[in-house]
């Protein structure tokens, strides 16, 4: 769809940018929909109740910079408040620290196919996208990331486990990453995933913080906390360029009901439920995963609560014959579909409607 005609001059680099694709919604309870990495548990109880209490109070401001919930979270994480700030969902505070360090002409290094917001994240700020192919496995081509750093370069994005392929980076690649990076550009781990990874051998960038000042660790609430429409997330980093984003970041970013709700994850017996769950998502996935394999698809590593089909040019018919067996899922044209993982009865509808696609054999 494009956009509507307008007299107010628009800046050249938004007039250009694509459109954000939100995972379709079903039209019936018939339909699944596995388009959006969302997690298929509802909401908590108690964490439910934290949020319906302080709904009732919403005449109010919420703090501004959400300090009560910055303190929890640096305590979480072993960190003082200085290093932390939370906002609108973390892809709000990736626009906030683009935002914070690019310029118009600066660069800004992804990978890609990754997370469709990047690159109007970085078009937003003024700075072009710099996008670097994945490897045949779907994974980030680290050193090609690195060999992609010029002059222009303020900040190099990761996403770990990459969204929409499901590959994560390991220990050695996300050391490698880092430390491949000049000091004075920001390498952005976004970890919105993290939660699901069932691998031992995938990294943790929160380790890697202390001795890399240039180094931001993304992570949010929308995905294993059930928590998408309350819009939380953060990000971790050198008080001085973490300061540097709260700066820039929109006050009161974070409504009343949303802090209460995020508050209330962070309490011991809700993070114990929120591993439990996760823990059950991965399993599924990896049931899904092996049956995929087993009938014949190329699936790549998975670590995230989806999995990839890399179909290439036939990414939007099968998405279609994936909506005619009344799942919803989310297709990239000419690149493949993303799927998320449902419940075990939804899974194994996915299951039945692969094993009847008539072209799974090119993938």
């Amino acid at each position: 769809m494009s956009a509507p005609s307008t007299p107010v001059r628009i800046r050249p680099s938004v007039a250009s940018l694509p459109s954000y694709v939100p995972g379709a919604r079903p039209g019936s309870q018939e339909v699944a929909k596995l388009s959006s990495n969302e997690l298929p548990f509802a909401v908590q109880a108690p964490v439910l109740a934290a949020l319906t209490e302080a709904a009732a109070g919403v005449n109010r401001y919420p703090e501004m910079t959400g300090q009560t919930l910055v303190e929890a979270l640096a305590s979480l994480h072993g960190l003082s408040p200085e290093q932390v700030v939370v906002g609108n969902g973390s892809v709000a505070l990736i626009q906030h620290l683009l935002d914070t360090v690019c310029e118009p002409g600066d660069e800004v290094v992804m990978p890609w196919r990754s997370f469709e917001a990047y690159p109007i994240c970085a078009a937003v700020a003024g700075a072009e996208p710099v996008t670097v192919p994945l490897t045949q496995a779907a994974r980030h081509d680290v050193p090609a990331m690195i060999a992609a750093v010029t002059p222009r370069t303020r900040a190099v994005l990761a996403c770990t486990p990459n969204n929409p392929t499901g590959p994560a980076l390991s220990r050695a690649e996300l050391r490698g990453l880092v430390e491949g990076v000049p000091g004075h550009v920001v390498v952005l781990v976004d970890e919105a995933y993290l939660d699901f990874v069932t691998d031992s051998r995938v990294g943790d960038a929160l380790g890697l913080l202390e001795h890399h000042p240039n180094l931001v660790v993304a992570r949010t609430f929308s995905k294993a906390h059930a928590l998408a429409g309350m819009r939380v997330g953060y990000l971790m980093g050198e008080p001085g360029l973490i300061g540097a984003v709260r700066s820039v970041s929109t006050p009161f970013g974070v409504g009343l009901p949303s802090q209460a709700a995020a508050l209330a994850a962070l309490a011991p017996q809700a993070r114990a439920e929120t591993a439990r769950r996760s823990a059950a998502v991965a399993a599924e996935r990896d049931r899904v995963v092996a049956a995929l394999r087993a009938d014949g698809w190329e699936v790549p590593d998975a670590q995230g609560n989806f999995f990839w089909l890399g179909v290439g040019g036939r990414a939007e018919d099968l998405a279609a014959h994936f909506a005619g067996a009344g799942l919803l899922v989310r297709p990239f044209r000419n690149e493949g579909v993303r799927v998320s993982v449902g419940t075990p009865a939804e899974n194994d509808r996915v299951l039945a409607a692969a094993a009847a696609y008539p072209h799974r054999g090119a993938v």
